[in-house]
């Protein structure tokens, strides 16, 4: 078994109420770099060896964000722990093994509701659940479908059912707000974090955060210490996460694209809009800093989007003609004029917005896109990079109205061919 000693040192402090919580959820939510996940992976691999007869079931809102990020985590928290010779770790299926008494760490997904509620295990019970970045989770009824199917059962005494839910908190928006935290309930416990308790981040990594305070509070806020996303003086305000069925002919993709390089991220956005509904369904994104042109090509093209017309920065002609040489011919400028930025901003807010939850650089946008205090109609020029090439590619499909074409077409006259 693992000493106190060797658990304290692994663990670190400031994580003692949620640790020793044996209630039926345990929520967390906190800023980047504290601790949260890795506590909680520590935690499970702990739990797992205590009680001889639990198993775990580990969910995220896709399948496919487990391998790198909650199958690494208790994976290193098996080495901090000194037992990983006494596990076995497979990715196809996704599982983990005690070898000992051969209990299991499951991994589903949200995307597979099937095998999400038929999750079951030969030995013991699955009493533990980790859904983590819950943020990404659609709705409380997505979650309360989980919560009717895992845990569930009668347990042997000692045992307990348990649900850890561990999340960043991007917008007071959120059901995990109303349903954990504005309201006091007997079965659970919350607890909110952040980087000032981890004890084992360098002085370089906190100069990070001091940055962001300095220079992008709201964000710092959020990000740095854990607090709600404040919805005031969000420019969108319509959207939510989740995944819609766009097959039907109704659905249109439009793609846009806004350069970055050493301090911006160049950002790919790609998305469906339905004009009858009057939606917007974003489903993927590229997100990247200092990517060569090259590297954006080649990453369009992995995602099979080389073919597709993309609406590009106007302000980058040279990077416009070498992604066309790069093989992304269908590139194409945006249109800008006098208050195009507004207009853009203004059109996309007739639409309701639904993301995509893998797409989590989106969704932070979504959360921290705001109006400029104090100065009506003016947004903050931060927290928009994909959100401008959302608005790059919104403008056609503005002019595929009947009464924008005109106006298009002259615009365009002479230059490039659509």
């Amino acid at each position: 078994m693992i000493s106190k000693i060797a658990l304290s040192k692994a663990v670190g402090g400031g994580y003692d109420a949620f640790w020793n919580s044996k209630k039926r959820y345990r929520v967390l939510k906190g800023g980047k770099a504290s601790k949260k996940s890795a506590t909680t992976a520590l935690n499970l691999i702990y739990r797992l060896l205590k009680y001889k007869e639990s198993n775990i079931l580990v969910v995220r809102a896709v399948m496919n964000t487990h391998r790198d990020s909650t199958f690494a985590q208790l994976k290193w928290a098996q080495e901090k722990l000194g037992v990983a010779h006494l596990f076995k770790n497979t990715v196809s299926p996704m599982e983990m093994t005690y070898l000992p008494t051969n209990q299991k760490i499951l991994f589903r997904g949200f995307d597979d509701v099937l095998k999400l509620a038929g999750a079951t295990v030969e030995k013991g019970y699955l009493n533990f659940v980790w859904v983590e970045e819950a943020f990404e989770i659609d709705s409380l009824e997505d979650f309360e479908k989980l919560d009717l199917s895992v845990p569930r059962g009668a347990l042997p005494k000692g045992l307990f059912k348990q649900t850890t839910i561990t999340f960043n908190p991007w917008s007071e928006k959120h059901w995990l707000k109303s349903r954990f935290f504005d309201k006091t309930d007997p079965d659970t416990d919350t607890f909110s974090t952040n980087y000032l308790i981890n004890e084992f981040l360098d002085d370089t990594d906190k100069a990070v955060f001091e940055r962001l305070k300095s220079r992008h509070p709201r964000r710092y806020r959020v990000a740095g210490l854990g607090e709600w996303g404040i919805a005031e003086g969000l420019i969108y305000e319509n959207w939510e996460t989740g995944i819609k069925e766009t097959n039907s002919d109704d659905w249109e993709a439009f793609f846009g694209l806004d350069y970055g390089y050493t301090s911006d991220p160049t950002a790919f956005i790609a998305f469906k809009v339905n004009r009858k509904l009057k939606e917007i369904y974003i489903f993927d994104e590229i997100y990247q800093k200092r990517m060569l042109n090259c590297d954006i090509a080649r990453a369009i093209a992995q995602k099979g989007y080389a073919k597709e017309r993309i609406r590009a920065d106007s302000a980058e002609p040279k990077s416009n003609d070498d992604l066309r040489r790069l093989g992304i011919r269908r590139i194409m400028p945006s249109v800008k004029g006098r208050d195009s930025v507004i207009n853009g901003i203004m059109n996309i807010s007739e639409y309701s917005i639904t993301v995509n939850p893998k797409c989590k650089n989106c969704i932070a946008e979504l959360s921290s896109y705001c109006w400029r205090k104090g100065e009506e109609n003016v947004p903050e020029d931060k927290n928009n990079h994909l959100l401008d090439a959302l608005r790059y590619a919104f403008y056609d499909v503005k002019r595929g109205s009947r009464e924008e074409i005109t106006e298009y077409s002259s615009q365009m006259k002479g230059g490039w061919d659509i």
